[in-house]
């Protein structure tokens, strides 16, 4: 790989996308061959994102209120700009209730990404959050670019090392040292801060992967230009002229959350994992890892990078 500009060359190629051995949605593990192309080494950052909205106006989809039409049921009070902020608890809880650690706060956008009374000021080259799918491919049509597909951002990640379950290998922490911004301890009450950083930490805070790039792992989940779909389809040959080239993920429809029949939201995939990834909840902090987000909500864990094609 080289860099080009504050780009980074990623030389592509094939390699095996997907996991057997974790979550079920990251099978079956598959190979896939992606040309080569350009990602950002780190994600957007907060002054990055301030300069777009200074030279654009954009204004985010946490700083637009709801329309009630959009979302049958929902309570008329709701119709308030805001998004989602995680709030630990104060004890352990069901894993299986995330309403028990995340919150609905009127105010909280990208500038403001725990409520209305935190700003973002001294975290300039922090990751950006409180930002939604259309935000992020805004900014990356201002910037010339493009959001990357999951294939890329995966292939982006295991840095060279190919079926390696982390972005450095088969280590979680070589020699007992952090390397991503993770949860230590019991999610979601017992962040034991070993990493030194309790949410979003500035970027290039750990290592680079064998691409030179930051941040593939942890610190934010980052949304890809894919579809969701609830497994990966792989061929059915493993002979090299059915190997897919620069695959995509599903379709709208398809991405839709079956358990919310009346919300049409497709769901588009997350990569990457972050701070709030435990060893007890939520182990994606992998490349194989995935998580449908769907594209009106953003939160204060999810921003986002860059891509463009060669």
């Amino acid at each position: 790989m080289s860099e080009t500009g504050q780009m980074v060359l990623i030389p592509g190629g094939r390699f095996r996308m997907g996991s057997d051995r974790h979550y079920p949605e990251e099978a079956p593990a598959h190979d896939v061959h992606v040309d080569p192309f350009l990602i950002d080494p780190t994600p957007v950052t907060n002054a990055q994102f301030a300069a777009f909205v200074a030279a654009t106006g954009h204004v985010t989809l946490a700083e637009t209120a709801p329309n009630p039409a959009d979302y049958p049921g929902m309570p008329p009070e709701m119709a308030q700009p805001g998004s989602l902020v995680f709030t630990p608890t104060a004890g352990p809880v069901d894993l299986r209730n995330p309403h028990a650690w995340w919150r609905f706060a009127f105010g909280a956008d990208w500038r403001h990404p725990l409520g209305p009374d935190s700003s973002i000021d001294g975290l300039d080259d922090h990751p950006v959050v409180q930002i939604a799918y259309a935000d992020a491919a805004a900014f990356a049509d201002w910037a010339g670019k493009r959001l990357p597909t999951e294939a890329e951002w995966e292939c982006a990640a295991r840095g060279g090392l190919d079926q390696a379950d982390y972005a450095w290998g088969a280590e979680f922490e070589p020699e007992g040292k952090p390397r991503a911004n993770t949860w230590q301890g019991e999610f979601p009450w017992q962040n034991l801060l070993t990493d030194g950083f309790e949410r979003t930490s500035p970027v290039r805070s750990f290592p680079a992967n064998g691409f030179g790039l930051y941040d593939m792992i942890g610190n934010v989940w980052e949304w890809t230009s894919d579809w969701f779909a609830d497994r990966h389809v792989a061929p059915s040959s493993a002979s090299p002229c059915c190997v897919p080239r620069n695959p995509r993920g599903a379709d709208e429809g398809e991405s839709r959350d079956p358990c919310m029949p009346d919300i049409p939201v497709g769901r588009r995939v997350l990569k990457g994992g972050s701070h709030l990834c435990a060893p007890n909840y939520c182990q994606r902090y992998r490349p194989a890892a995935r998580y449908p987000q769907p594209v009106d909500t953003s939160t204060s864990h999810v921003g986002f990078r860059c891509a463009r094609s060669v």
